[in-house]
């Protein structure tokens, strides 16, 4: 190796030290993020030098000189608070039902005038019980048939049961369903949970009344997804879930669920597959028509090509690039942030005035349009000017092939600069994730989907999930198929 540099000229040996200095840069910055990945914060908080809004003091601090030692007699006058600027105890919700404890005096009030009465709320909690719902139905027959060997008798019919036969009631079975998938709360746990209540509930007749509540209620999540898949503007994201593989004892493969989100109608479909090709939102999309957004996964780009779907990319991943770079190449990156911070600086006031779509579309082009334009140009400049391995160079070529997508956005007022809601619909399965691990078949990741997607769109909506829940499941079972649109989340009457 060294008689090989001999060898080499001047020019050669500073191109060599170039590309080791690039590398090693390329492998700090790795691991840096792996770094900041497991200990540090995962906000991409950016507060700049200069904040344009703060005031400069109005007059110069001179240097004061350190005084001779010399002991000090201080005096000083305590200002007593004002109680009157207290915000006072947390106000309870009006919604909660009250019971109310009357404590008389001790003493005799024989006689006495009560002249008020002083109320203190306490805010209570009664655990969950288990209890048993006893349906009693008496049986009647006619007067004169009751010497008679055959007659006919009078009973009233049983409510119609979400699981038929079954001992499981509506409100069991939709706390077993929140628990699980809204609270995280794995089966096993839930279990111990019964017993503590002196009732012993095998797992395999939890999964049994899994499995039927899921059959139950397939046909909604049908109406569901034909609903999210109607809608002209859905945002969509993927993220992996361990499965377990039935085919290897004791191993699991990666699987991932994909959400689609309609922000027009706040409406969340989980589609689970067993792997991230283009294959899952391909044949979930083949009918879909109208605007697309996702992250700069290219899987996304086939969709592009397609006539009937404008491709929109998400603004907050070009921003993170910047974001990263910030310790490397300080001065240029602190540009492009200030950028993106004026960017969304006009959708905060697009939201803080309740604009329509037409007012955010006209205010984006007058003000977002000009920035936009402006970034663009000193991206395609800068790049040429930075090492395309540096932190630097990969959050440009992250942009400018995406930079007409990422710019789609202007096109409608009803159109969000960001994929953040698909992504924050993705959140209660990270934190699942950690609890319970992976899932037990395909069939459990499908039943995962299914519920995130009812159970997303509730939370989207303000919707409490047992409460929906616990109404469709006693009222399903009779109701019309073409009607089933009535129970979704968001057009449910509680």
């Amino acid at each position: 190796m060294s008689k090989v540099l001999e060898n080499m000229s001047f020019d050669e040996l500073l191109e060599l030290a170039k590309l080791q200095q690039s590398q090693i840069n390329d492998m700090q910055f790795q691991i840096d993020q792996m770094k900041r990945l497991m200990h540090g914060a995962k906000r991409e908080r950016f507060i700049p030098n200069q904040d344009e809004k703060q005031m400069t003091l109005p007059f110069d601090v001179e240097p004061v000189e350190e005084p001779q030692k010399q002991q000090q007699v201080i005096t000083y006058v305590r200002e007593k608070k004002n109680r009157e600027n207290h915000p006072g105890r947390l106000p309870l919700p009006d919604h909660l039902p009250v019971e109310e404890i009357i404590i008389e005096p001790k003493e005799d009030t024989t006689g006495m005038k009560c002249i008020g009465k002083e109320v203190t709320d306490q805010l209570e909690l009664v655990p969950a019980k288990l209890f048993i719902k006893r349906y009693i139905r008496p049986k009647y027959i006619k007067a004169e048939d009751d010497e008679s060997l055959t007659h006919t008798g009078v009973i009233a019919e049983l409510p119609v049961f979400p699981i038929e036969k079954g001992m499981a009631g509506p409100g069991l079975l939709a706390q077993i369903m929140i628990d699980k998938f809204v609270d995280h709360l794995p089966i096993y746990r839930q279990i111990e949970r019964f017993k503590r209540e002196g009732v012993k509930i095998p797992s395999s007749t939890i999964n049994g009344w899994q499995e039927a509540v899921c059959n139950l209620l397939e046909p909604l999540y049908d109406t569901l997804k034909h609903r999210v898949l109607s809608q002209g503007y859905l945002q969509v994201d993927e993220t992996p879930i361990q499965v377990l593989d039935k085919s290897k004892k004791g191993k699991t493969h990666r699987g991932y669920h994909w959400v689609y989100y309609s922000p027009l109608e706040k409406t969340v479909l989980f589609d689970y597959r067993d792997g991230r090709s283009r294959e899952g939102p391909s044949i979930l999309l083949k009918d879909f028509a109208g605007y697309l957004q996702s992250d700069g996964y290219k899987v996304y780009d086939l969709f592009a090509q397609r006539k009937n779907i404008t491709l929109l990319n998400c603004m907050a991943h070009a921003r993170r690039g910047f974001e990263k770079a910030l310790d490397y190449d300080k001065q240029k990156a602190e540009y492009a942030m200030e950028m993106f911070q004026k960017i969304y600086a006009i959708e905060r006031k697009a939201k803080e005035e309740n604009l329509d779509p037409q007012q955010r579309h006209t205010l984006r082009l007058d003000q977002a349009l000009p920035l936009l334009n402006e970034l663009g140009k000193w991206m395609a400049n800068t790049y040429k000017t930075v090492l395309p391995k540096s932190p630097m160079g990969k959050a440009i070529a992250y942009c400018i092939p995406r930079w007409d997508y990422l710019m789609n956005y202007l096109k409608d007022g009803s159109l969000e600069i960001d994929n953040n809601l698909a992504e924050n619909a993705i959140r209660p399965i990270a934190l699942g994730r950690k609890n319970y691990l992976f899932a037990g078949s395909a069939r459990g990741a499908e039943r995962a989907a299914m519920f995130y997607s009812f159970f997303g769109t509730c939370r989207k909506n303000n919707v409490n999930p047992f409460d929906w829940l616990k109404k469709v499941l006693e009222i399903i079972p009779e109701y019309k198929v073409n009607k089933l649109e009535e129970l979704l989340p968001q057009n449910l009457e509680l």
